[in-house]
């Protein structure tokens, strides 16, 4: 019986013939190092994968909510168009409205996805002269909004204000600074200094950009992230949000001032030049917004955090965990091969925690990543964390 991989030899070497060499010279590198990335449907495991931190994207009230709505107006398959030409309609307006409000704003901007939000307001806003100052752990999205800008950019230690201030202080020049952080960050699920680096805003004179990606829906009092719930709207020049984590939909917005939501409407080649936001989209943002102030899965999600955190010392498995007060828990491996081998064996007893290999981490921090979820059981982070300490 020809194995899988012995089909996937099979496939590159008739392919390599017509695909281009350098191309699959790079596929044949990421096979080699066991780090080749391959699709996987939706399986029945039990969930630690998904950013689905609260159940959200199954929740029965919103899908109702929104298929009521759906029902009751007119026939809506989509915006055809951009918004700046025949796709904006009064519901995109009206849920800017309610996000800026509710995340404490003057405006909101709608993206269709956290994505769309980094590279359009990265490419756009920092110009030619302009300096960036990156966290060195930024997702690919920040990443890549930032190569598309004509601004210098400078990476710095993870959450380390020491070396951000001596980056700073040692690339002198008249244009503006940009520091862009995460909340919470999503490979290692640790928070940024956001406090700190607020107070360093006025000091060094620069525009901090706070991508709220993974803490939205999960820190505040009714989850607006933690930027609100540490009262720092007046030092953040930029916050994204997106709805594709603790809300379990899909888009994003980026609030900050309403000049700066006009020069994103007018600069931001990833609003100006794409279809709107449909409005089964808009509507469903809209239902799992006010749904956040009164849902019980929130206080479910803190319980199970805590619980797995006590399970971790249970099973004195400590050192090989990154701290974390959120739902995203690693466990450093170190090694693709035996963290893929891991992740199988949690497969094998129908647990769902992904092995997140380089160059999506640094070489050598290779990691199964637990996605803690308010539908996780007491008894289900009990045996997984069990079933971890006698594989790792």
């Amino acid at each position: 019986m020809i194995l899988k991989n012995e089909l996937l030899l099979v496939f590159f070497y008739f392919s390599h013939m017509v695909f281009p060499s350098n191309l699959f010279q790079k596929l044949e590198s990421r096979r080699l190092n066991n780090s080749l990335r391959e699709l996987t449907t939706q399986t029945d495991l039990i969930d630690f994968s998904s950013n689905d931190y609260l159940g959200f994207s199954k929740n029965e009230h919103i899908f109702n909510d929104v298929a009521g709505k759906m029902k009751a107006g007119q026939p809506c398959n989509g915006s055809a168009g951009s918004r700046l030409l025949s796709g904006n309609f009064a519901f995109h307006e009206v849920l800017e409205a309610q996000l800026a409000t509710f995340f404490q704003a003057e405006g909101t901007l709608l993206f269709n996805s956290g994505y769309d939000a980094n590279l359009g307001l990265l490419s756009s806003v920092p110009q030619r002269g302009d300096r960036i100052f990156y966290d060195e752990y930024s997702h690919a999205s920040i990443r890549d909004g930032i190569r598309l800008s004509n601004a210098k950019a400078f990476g710095f230690k993870h959450n380390d204000l020491q070396d951000l201030k001596r980056k700073i202080e040692k690339t002198k020049s008249d244009g503006e600074v940009y520091v862009v952080v995460e909340a919470v960050y999503s490979m290692d699920g640790d928070i940024a200094p956001l406090k700190e680096l607020s107070e360093l805003t006025e000091m060094y004179h620069f525009k901090l950009i706070v991508d709220e990606a993974h803490s939205t829906g999960i820190f505040g009092e009714n989850g607006q992230g933690l930027v609100v719930e540490q009262e720092l709207q007046p030092f953040v020049f930029a916050r994204i949000y997106t709805f594709g984590k603790a809300l379990g939909c899909h888009g994003a917005a980026i609030a900050g001032d309403n000049i700066l939501i006009q020069y994103l409407v007018n600069f931001a080649r990833s609003f100006i030049y794409t279809t709107a936001m449909p409005l089964h989209a808009v509507l469903t943002i809209q239902s799992a917004i006010l749904a956040l102030p009164d849902t019980k899965e929130r206080a479910k999600l803190s319980s199970n955090i805590t619980y797995f955190k006590e399970m971790i010392t249970r099973f004195n498995l400590q050192h090989i965990f990154i701290s974390s007060s959120g739902p995203i828990q690693s466990a450093v491996i170190a090694s693709a091969q035996e963290v893929k081998e891991i992740s199988r064996k949690l497969k094998e007893h129908h647990f769902d925690a992904k092995a997140i290999l380089h160059p999506t981490v640094p070489l050598g921090q290779e990691r199964i990543r637990f996605c803690v979820h308010s539908y996780n059981t007491y008894a289900q982070i009990q045996e997984i964390l069990f079933l971890l300490s006698t594989f790792a």
